[in-house]
């Protein structure tokens, strides 16, 4: 039983950094198929998977790899998160699916599109960025009632998470750059997660035990 749990952690862990690898790599390519009115500086990733914009689907297969990548990670690491903070991320999951699945209109004027989806593509966009920003600092909460201590790379991904909206709204050319930020900063924090989802060894287990053994003897001394 031990064993068929350690298995299905690593192909989960696996499953993870493959779909999170391969949502970068997407979304890094997404530009090259958009027509020439498209620029990665000014457009956000979200154009590139605007309704009725040819090669849009690979934009959008990065947006769903990312989601789903991150709903099996939070199998991984609830026991770790908390209920609340697993809770967060499954909602940031869920909403970048649902990005995948409804799009944006095009950034082109005169073009149709469906306002209907462009709303709820805005909807999920806008409450994928609270679950994140809530998610990691209710990780870091978690981290920090269990004896842990909150990680730089939280710090910043809270940060960018309330900061960067607020600089696209207001250097609108830049738009497209600073959202990538944004991406780049969750890609780092997830990774890290799912890098630390593989089980651990029997001897790094041992080793973590000692050394808060040997804190707690410290303490009673004390």
């Amino acid at each position: 039983m031990a064993s068929l749990a350690h298995d299905r952690t690593m192909a989960r862990a696996r499953l993870v950094l493959i779909g999170i690898v391969g949502s970068v790599v997407s979304l890094a390519v997404a530009p090259l198929l958009m027509p020439s009115t498209y620029s990665w500086i000014t457009h956000t990733t979200s154009e590139s998977a605007a309704q009725g914009v040819q090669g849009a689907w690979v934009a959008r297969l990065g947006f769903a790899l990312f989601g789903l990548s991150v709903m099996v990670l939070v199998t991984a690491r609830a026991p770790t998160w908390g209920r609340w903070a697993s809770t967060a991320h499954a909602v940031f999951g869920l909403m970048m699916v649902v990005t995948a699945t409804a799009s944006v209109r095009p950034w082109e004027a005169g073009v149709s599109f469906d306002a209907g989806e462009d709303g709820i593509h805005s909807f999920a966009a806008t409450a994928m960025g609270f679950a994140f920003a809530g998610g990691v600092a209710l990780t870091s909460a978690s981290r920090l009632q269990k004896g842990g201590r909150i990680l730089l790379l939280d710090i910043c991904a809270v940060i960018a998470s309330v900061a960067i909206p607020l600089l696209m709204v207001a250097f609108d050319d830049s738009s497209g750059l600073l959202q990538r930020v944004m991406f780049l900063v969750a890609y780092a924090w997830y990774g890290r997660e799912g890098l630390m989802a593989f089980p651990q060894s029997s001897d790094q287990t041992s080793q973590q035990q000692g050394s808060i053994s040997s804190v707690s003897e410290r303490q009673r001394q004390s």
